[in-house]
């Protein structure tokens, strides 16, 4: 059976981060490890949640890990709240995953600003981590950040194809930048193998209405699809048509919630997807 670790935070209501990773994972057929960064009562769409910084424990969980000899097939790290935490990934990616996938989803911004509490000094330690992953995945905002360059709204795919090669420079051997657009009414993921020097783009109808943590799904979808054995392009269309099945399911559903996308449904056509 395969193996992933992941590293990210908890929301006790809302689907993001480990409450979409391990359930997402674990229905590909994935053993799915887990390290909680924190534990928030939901996730940061509803106003006054609880939060509870779990970092202190963390060390603890890697020395044990390291004492029973575990492996795993990728390690994949998510929204990380703090320096500190981006030091452990390093960490967590050099004792366990030194033959398995480094997959790293710089969760800190969006629509061309970064989340509450992090700063460009945050951005810069976390282009550190990318630098040592395989395959990055960011959107377009958070590619800025890390690059250090201003945010583009609008761009053409020449721009697109720059941005890809300058966060490979940066040491990744792959970057997909999510959330890309040519064209209306289309979203999609835009791809560099910079072992290949090849690009690929792949994109769906965009649905009407977007969901919070939808790119947590495609993060969780695609790395699984990769350790499941399909390759790079093909574990880009499993993610983006899983997460597109997602929105529809839920969109589909009469007085459906607004906080995250019913991707529980949409297991059996994921794993169809995955068994094809």
């Amino acid at each position: 059976m395969k193996k992933i670790a992941t590293m990210q935070d908890i929301s006790c209501v809302g689907k993001c981060s480990l409450t979409v990773a391990l359930p997402v994972m674990s229905a590909m057929g994935i053993e799915t490890a887990v390290i909680p960064t924190a534990v928030l009562s939901t996730h940061t769409m509803f106003k006054g949640f609880t939060f509870c910084d779990l970092t202190d424990e963390i060390e603890g969980i890697l020395n044990h890990w390291e004492k029973e000899n575990f492996r795993f097939d990728a390690v994949y790290t998510g929204y990380l709240g703090s320096k500190r935490q981006i030091e452990i990934a390093k960490d967590l990616f050099a004792r366990f995953a030194q033959k398995g996938i480094r997959l790293v989803d710089p969760c800190m911004a969006d629509n061309g600003k970064l989340y509450a509490g992090f700063t460009p000094e945050f951005a810069k330690e976390m282009n550190s981590l990318c630098a040592i992953a395989d395959i990055i995945c960011p959107n377009l905002t958070e590619a800025s950040f890390l690059l250090d360059i201003p945010y583009q709204e609008e761009y053409d795919e020449a721009y697109i194809k720059d941005v890809l090669v300058k966060l490979t420079d940066s040491g990744a051997k792959k970057a997909i930048l999510t959330g890309i657009s040519f064209e209306k009414d289309k979203l999609g993921a835009y791809a560099y193998d910079s072992e290949k020097d090849e690009f690929y783009y792949y994109c769906n109808d965009e649905e009407s209405t977007h969901f919070h943590g939808t790119g947590d799904i495609w993060a969780s979808t695609f790395i699984g699809a990769l350790v499941r054995g399909k390759d790079f392009k093909e574990a880009i269309r499993i993610a983006c048509d899983y997460v597109k099945e997602c929105i529809r399911l839920t969109l589909a559903e009469e007085n459906h919630n607004d906080y995250g996308v019913n991707f529980e449904q949409a297991f059996p056509y994921l794993l169809d997807r995955l068994n094809s």
